[in-house]
């Protein structure tokens, strides 16, 4: 048997993460959201982590957000994008993001902000991170759901079909929170919860959409794209699409972030 394509291009992945280091900060708002929840729910929590993985750190705002509660030692900050890692606290470890190169059981806490909807191998990942957790050690972690952008893809869908007959994959595909639950058991986990927190956000104009999703990184890089550049008349006729369906009165125009946030605990 052939081995399954993969869905991203991890080599763009990378890139394209490490192009936007220098301007993380004016389009960190969803990571900074999910790192204030995650903060916030770990600080309730009666015990203490002495040793914690931030798993995919981006450039530290979770990490750093982690590291002041008074229930966690020490942080190590862990991302494929160096460029990126170089940004967050040390001590920093770099390596793929789909093969973590810890002994099992090195970690009390492990936390991650909005990087496994980027992994080919979710189940895979979330079974490593189990195994790099110490027997009732804590993982947490935010990631993108299915209602993420979905103006954005239908805008996209509808302009390619019109101008070129057919459509090409732009938008990554996102997972529900009603399969997160079972993929936490599946991995070995306990008492697994997954929950939603859907985010409606106004922007100037389409184009502003796709300049912020740039600027986070998260640009198209998957394996199926089409490989060729967008013509204006593409982007110009998604641009309309997208206003016509979903701007107010006031011009603006709407987009949807799902936020799924993940607990649970290694046996």
């Amino acid at each position: 048997m052939s081995e399954p394509k993969p869905i991203f291009d991890s080599a763009l992945l990378t890139q394209r993460r490490n192009r936007a280091a220098a301007g993380a900060d004016a389009h960190d708002f969803l990571l900074a959201r999910a790192a204030d929840d995650i903060a916030e729910r770990i600080g309730i929590v009666q015990r203490t982590f002495p040793l914690a993985l931030d798993f995919g750190s981006h450039h530290g705002i979770l990490g750093r957000r982690i590291a002041a509660l008074p229930s966690v030692g020490q942080v190590v900050s862990y991302d494929a994008a160096e460029t990126l890692l170089a940004r967050a606290q040390p001590p920093r470890v770099a390596g793929a993001l789909d093969a973590l190169p810890f002994g099992d059981g090195a970690f009390d806490l492990i936390v991650s902000g909005l990087i496994l909807h980027l992994i080919d191998d979710l189940p895979g990942a979330l079974i490593q991170i189990r195994r790099a957790l110490k027997p009732d050690g804590l993982f947490m972690a935010s990631l993108l759901g299915g209602q993420t952008l979905r103006e954005l893809r239908e805008a996209w869908l509808q302009a390619e079909v019109e101008l070129t007959g057919g459509a090409s994959p732009r938008v990554a595909p996102f997972a529900d929170v009603r399969d997160l639950g079972g993929l936490l058991q599946r991995a070995g986990f306990a008492l697994p919860v997954a929950d939603s927190d859907v985010v409606t956000v106004t922007y100037r104009d389409p184009l502003a959409i796709m300049r912020e999703v740039k600027g986070m990184g998260a640009s198209n890089m998957l394996s199926e794209r089409r490989r060729v550049p967008v013509t204006r008349s593409l982007l110009l006729r998604a641009a309309a699409i997208y206003a016509e369906r979903y701007g107010g009165a006031d011009g603006r125009v709407t987009t949807t972030f799902e936020i799924l946030t993940l607990t649970a605990w290694a046996p």
